[in-house]
Protein backbone atom coordinates (compact mmCIF):
# COMPACT_ATOMS: atom_id res chain seq x y z
CA UNK A 1 0.00 0.00 0.00
CA UNK A 2 2.90 2.37 0.56
CA UNK A 3 3.38 4.91 -2.23
CA UNK A 4 6.16 7.45 -2.65
CA UNK A 5 4.74 10.96 -2.85
CA UNK A 6 6.03 13.27 -5.59
CA UNK A 7 7.91 16.31 -4.36
CA UNK A 8 5.50 18.72 -6.01
CA UNK A 9 2.38 17.72 -4.08
CA UNK A 10 0.86 19.77 -1.28
CA UNK A 11 1.36 17.32 1.57
CA UNK A 12 4.92 16.56 0.52
CA UNK A 13 5.72 20.27 0.83
CA UNK A 14 3.95 20.55 4.19
CA UNK A 15 5.99 17.70 5.69
CA UNK A 16 9.37 18.87 4.35
CA UNK A 17 10.25 21.29 7.18
CA UNK A 18 10.95 18.79 9.95
CA UNK A 19 8.31 20.47 12.09
CA UNK A 20 4.67 19.42 12.26
CA UNK A 21 2.31 21.27 9.94
CA UNK A 22 -0.92 22.93 11.03
CA UNK A 23 -4.45 23.10 9.65
CA UNK A 24 -6.24 25.70 11.75
CA UNK A 25 -9.05 28.22 11.63
CA UNK A 26 -12.71 28.58 12.53
CA UNK A 27 -15.23 25.78 12.27
CA UNK A 28 -17.20 27.74 9.67
CA UNK A 29 -16.67 31.01 7.84
CA UNK A 30 -18.94 33.49 9.64
CA UNK A 31 -17.70 36.58 7.79
CA UNK A 32 -14.67 38.16 6.15
CA UNK A 33 -13.43 40.17 9.14
CA UNK A 34 -13.32 37.24 11.54
CA UNK A 35 -11.61 35.00 8.99
CA UNK A 36 -8.89 37.54 8.19
CA UNK A 37 -8.27 38.30 11.87
CA UNK A 38 -7.87 34.61 12.70
CA UNK A 39 -5.60 34.02 9.72
CA UNK A 40 -3.41 37.01 10.59
CA UNK A 41 -2.86 35.82 14.16
CA UNK A 42 -2.01 32.28 13.11
CA UNK A 43 0.24 33.31 10.23
CA UNK A 44 2.25 35.56 12.55
CA UNK A 45 2.75 32.73 15.04
CA UNK A 46 3.45 29.92 12.58
CA UNK A 47 5.90 32.07 10.63
CA UNK A 48 7.81 32.82 13.82
CA UNK A 49 7.90 29.17 14.85
CA UNK A 50 8.58 27.66 11.43
CA UNK A 51 5.29 25.73 11.26
CA UNK A 52 3.93 25.15 7.73
CA UNK A 53 0.37 26.48 7.87
CA UNK A 54 -2.94 25.88 6.09
CA UNK A 55 -5.96 28.06 6.90
CA UNK A 56 -9.05 25.97 7.62
CA UNK A 57 -12.67 27.06 7.31
CA UNK A 58 -15.86 25.32 6.24
CA UNK A 59 -17.83 27.23 3.64
CA UNK A 60 -20.96 25.34 4.62
CA UNK A 61 -21.88 23.00 7.48
CA UNK A 62 -24.11 20.26 6.12
CA UNK A 63 -23.91 17.93 9.11
CA UNK A 64 -25.91 19.69 11.82
CA UNK A 65 -27.76 18.21 14.77
CA UNK A 66 -30.87 20.35 14.24
CA UNK A 67 -32.55 22.00 11.27
CA UNK A 68 -32.26 25.43 12.93
CA UNK A 69 -28.47 25.14 13.36
CA UNK A 70 -26.27 27.63 11.47
CA UNK A 71 -25.03 26.26 8.15
CA UNK A 72 -23.22 29.20 6.53
CA UNK A 73 -23.31 32.66 4.96
CA UNK A 74 -23.69 31.39 1.40
CA UNK A 75 -21.44 29.04 -0.53
CA UNK A 76 -19.83 31.40 -3.02
CA UNK A 77 -19.48 34.21 -0.48
CA UNK A 78 -17.66 31.94 1.98
CA UNK A 79 -15.47 30.40 -0.72
CA UNK A 80 -14.43 33.86 -1.91
CA UNK A 81 -13.39 34.69 1.65
CA UNK A 82 -11.23 31.56 1.75
CA UNK A 83 -9.60 32.62 -1.50
CA UNK A 84 -9.01 36.11 -0.07
CA UNK A 85 -7.25 34.61 2.96
CA UNK A 86 -4.93 32.72 0.61
CA UNK A 87 -4.26 35.80 -1.50
CA UNK A 88 -3.62 38.15 1.43
CA UNK A 89 -1.48 35.85 3.57
CA UNK A 90 0.07 33.51 1.02
CA UNK A 91 -1.03 30.36 2.85
CA UNK A 92 -2.92 27.39 1.38
CA UNK A 93 -6.56 26.95 2.41
CA UNK A 94 -8.68 23.87 3.11
CA UNK A 95 -12.43 23.35 3.25
CA UNK A 96 -14.70 20.31 3.49
CA UNK A 97 -17.15 19.06 0.88
CA UNK A 98 -20.19 16.85 1.35
CA UNK A 99 -21.42 15.88 -2.12
CA UNK A 100 -19.55 14.90 -5.31
CA UNK A 101 -20.95 17.90 -7.18
CA UNK A 102 -19.36 20.27 -4.65
CA UNK A 103 -15.82 19.13 -5.45
CA UNK A 104 -15.22 21.06 -8.67
CA UNK A 105 -16.86 24.21 -7.29
CA UNK A 106 -14.80 24.27 -4.08
CA UNK A 107 -11.60 23.34 -5.94
CA UNK A 108 -11.73 26.66 -7.77
CA UNK A 109 -11.10 28.48 -4.49
CA UNK A 110 -9.08 26.18 -2.20
CA UNK A 111 -5.92 24.05 -2.20
CA UNK A 112 -7.07 21.06 -0.13
CA UNK A 113 -10.46 19.35 -0.16
CA UNK A 114 -11.42 17.70 3.11
CA UNK A 115 -13.72 14.69 3.43
CA UNK A 116 -15.76 14.71 6.67
CA UNK A 117 -15.45 11.71 8.97
CA UNK A 118 -19.05 10.58 8.53
CA UNK A 119 -18.51 10.51 4.74
CA UNK A 120 -15.07 8.92 4.57
CA UNK A 121 -16.35 5.75 2.86
CA UNK A 122 -18.42 7.54 0.20
CA UNK A 123 -16.72 6.38 -2.99
CA UNK A 124 -18.30 8.94 -5.31
CA UNK A 125 -17.25 11.78 -3.00
CA UNK A 126 -13.66 10.54 -2.66
CA UNK A 127 -13.30 10.04 -6.40
CA UNK A 128 -14.79 13.45 -7.22
CA UNK A 129 -12.37 15.14 -4.81
CA UNK A 130 -9.43 13.19 -6.18
CA UNK A 131 -10.22 14.04 -9.79
CA UNK A 132 -10.05 17.78 -9.15
CA UNK A 133 -6.28 17.38 -8.78
CA UNK A 134 -6.37 19.12 -5.41
CA UNK A 135 -4.87 17.58 -2.29
CA UNK A 136 -7.38 15.47 -0.34
CA UNK A 137 -7.55 15.17 3.45
CA UNK A 138 -9.75 12.29 4.62
CA UNK A 139 -10.99 12.38 8.18
CA UNK A 140 -11.20 8.95 9.78
CA UNK A 141 -14.72 7.92 10.66
CA UNK A 142 -15.48 7.62 14.36
CA UNK A 143 -16.68 4.11 13.53
CA UNK A 144 -13.59 2.87 11.65
CA UNK A 145 -10.41 1.17 12.71
CA UNK A 146 -7.15 2.82 11.67
CA UNK A 147 -6.40 -0.14 9.39
CA UNK A 148 -9.70 0.31 7.52
CA UNK A 149 -8.67 3.79 6.39
CA UNK A 150 -6.27 2.28 3.87
CA UNK A 151 -9.24 1.62 1.59
CA UNK A 152 -10.35 5.24 1.60
CA UNK A 153 -6.79 6.32 0.78
CA UNK A 154 -6.59 3.77 -2.00
CA UNK A 155 -9.80 5.06 -3.59
CA UNK A 156 -8.18 8.49 -3.96
CA UNK A 157 -5.02 6.96 -5.39
CA UNK A 158 -6.94 4.72 -7.77
CA UNK A 159 -8.67 7.86 -9.06
CA UNK A 160 -5.24 9.17 -10.05
CA UNK A 161 -4.34 11.39 -7.09
CA UNK A 162 -1.38 10.67 -4.81
CA UNK A 163 -1.73 13.90 -2.82
CA UNK A 164 -3.67 12.49 0.12
CA UNK A 165 -3.58 12.58 3.93
CA UNK A 166 -5.69 11.07 6.69
CA UNK A 167 -6.85 12.70 9.92
CA UNK A 168 -7.44 10.94 13.23
CA UNK A 169 -10.38 12.59 15.02
CA UNK A 170 -11.22 10.08 17.71
CA UNK A 171 -13.30 6.94 17.90
CA UNK A 172 -16.75 6.60 19.46
CA UNK A 173 -16.63 5.56 23.11
CA UNK A 174 -20.21 4.92 24.07
CA UNK A 175 -22.91 7.30 22.84
CA UNK A 176 -21.61 10.60 24.16
CA UNK A 177 -17.83 10.53 24.09
CA UNK A 178 -14.76 9.96 21.92
CA UNK A 179 -11.26 8.69 22.67
CA UNK A 180 -8.01 8.80 20.71
CA UNK A 181 -6.16 5.52 20.19
CA UNK A 182 -2.65 6.79 19.52
CA UNK A 183 -1.60 3.37 18.22
CA UNK A 184 -3.52 4.27 15.08
CA UNK A 185 -1.13 7.08 14.12
CA UNK A 186 1.89 4.89 13.24
CA UNK A 187 -0.51 2.31 11.83
CA UNK A 188 -1.96 4.80 9.34
CA UNK A 189 1.49 6.20 8.53
CA UNK A 190 2.19 2.78 7.00
CA UNK A 191 -0.11 3.83 4.15
CA UNK A 192 2.66 6.15 2.94
CA UNK A 193 0.74 9.37 3.51
CA UNK A 194 0.82 12.02 6.26
CA UNK A 195 -1.31 11.51 9.35
CA UNK A 196 -2.93 14.52 11.00
CA UNK A 197 -4.41 14.62 14.51
CA UNK A 198 -7.57 16.65 15.03
CA UNK A 199 -7.06 17.95 18.55
CA UNK A 200 -10.48 19.63 18.77
CA UNK A 201 -13.06 17.24 17.31
CA UNK A 202 -11.36 14.37 19.16
CA UNK A 203 -12.74 16.03 22.29
CA UNK A 204 -16.32 16.32 21.10
CA UNK A 205 -19.15 15.03 23.27
CA UNK A 206 -21.87 14.15 20.77
CA UNK A 207 -25.52 13.22 21.19
CA UNK A 208 -26.30 15.75 23.90
CA UNK A 209 -29.96 16.09 25.01
CA UNK A 210 -30.31 19.64 23.59
CA UNK A 211 -29.06 18.63 20.15
CA UNK A 212 -25.88 20.72 20.45
CA UNK A 213 -22.57 18.86 20.58
CA UNK A 214 -20.45 19.42 23.68
CA UNK A 215 -16.70 19.27 24.11
CA UNK A 216 -13.61 19.53 26.33
CA UNK A 217 -11.46 22.33 24.91
CA UNK A 218 -9.53 22.41 28.19
CA UNK A 219 -7.89 19.17 27.04
CA UNK A 220 -6.81 20.34 23.57
CA UNK A 221 -3.21 20.81 24.66
CA UNK A 222 -3.16 17.38 26.30
CA UNK A 223 -4.36 15.67 23.12
CA UNK A 224 -2.02 17.70 20.90
CA UNK A 225 1.05 17.13 23.11
CA UNK A 226 0.50 13.38 23.04
CA UNK A 227 0.08 13.43 19.27
CA UNK A 228 3.34 15.30 18.73
CA UNK A 229 5.13 12.89 21.10
CA UNK A 230 3.82 9.91 19.11
CA UNK A 231 5.09 11.46 15.87
CA UNK A 232 2.01 12.78 14.09
CA UNK A 233 2.82 14.68 10.88
CA UNK A 234 0.29 17.47 11.29
CA UNK A 235 -2.28 18.94 13.65
CA UNK A 236 -5.81 20.16 13.01
CA UNK A 237 -7.11 22.77 15.45
CA UNK A 238 -10.30 24.80 15.24
CA UNK A 239 -10.05 28.22 16.86
CA UNK A 240 -12.17 31.34 17.24
CA UNK A 241 -11.79 34.79 18.78
CA UNK A 242 -14.64 34.01 21.19
CA UNK A 243 -15.86 30.40 21.04
CA UNK A 244 -18.78 31.17 23.35
CA UNK A 245 -20.47 33.14 20.56
CA UNK A 246 -19.28 31.02 17.63
CA UNK A 247 -22.04 29.90 15.28
CA UNK A 248 -20.82 26.31 15.06
CA UNK A 249 -18.86 23.97 17.37
CA UNK A 250 -18.16 26.66 19.95
CA UNK A 251 -17.92 23.99 22.65
CA UNK A 252 -14.87 22.44 20.96
CA UNK A 253 -12.82 25.37 19.71
CA UNK A 254 -9.69 26.79 21.24
CA UNK A 255 -9.80 30.53 22.07
CA UNK A 256 -7.54 32.22 19.53
CA UNK A 257 -5.58 34.04 22.22
CA UNK A 258 -4.42 30.68 23.62
CA UNK A 259 -3.09 29.33 20.32
CA UNK A 260 0.35 31.04 20.19
CA UNK A 261 1.49 29.63 23.54
CA UNK A 262 0.13 26.20 22.66
CA UNK A 263 2.09 26.17 19.40
CA UNK A 264 5.24 27.24 21.24
CA UNK A 265 4.87 24.28 23.59
CA UNK A 266 4.20 21.85 20.75
CA UNK A 267 7.16 23.10 18.73
CA UNK A 268 9.42 22.52 21.73
CA UNK A 269 8.12 18.95 22.04
CA UNK A 270 8.63 18.32 18.32
CA UNK A 271 12.19 19.64 18.57
CA UNK A 272 12.89 17.20 21.39
CA UNK A 273 11.41 14.31 19.40
CA UNK A 274 13.54 15.25 16.40
CA UNK A 275 16.65 15.20 18.58
CA UNK A 276 15.85 11.61 19.59
CA UNK A 277 15.60 10.61 15.93
CA UNK A 278 19.04 12.10 15.20
CA UNK A 279 20.70 10.44 18.19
Amino acid sequence: MKTDMPDNNMFSRLTASGNFFLLAGPCVIEGEKMALEIAETIVETTSRLGIPYVFKGSYRKANRSRIDSFTGIGDEKALRILAKVRDEFGCPVVTDIHLPEEAAMAAEYVDILQIPAFLCRQTDLLVAAARTGKAVNIKKGQFLSPEAMQFAVQKVRDAGNEDVAVTERGVSFGYQDLIVDYRGIPEMQKFGCPVILDATHSLQQPNQPKGVTGGRPDLIETIARAGIAVGVDGLFIETHQNPSVAKSDGANMLPLAQLPVLLEHLTAIRSAINSFRKA
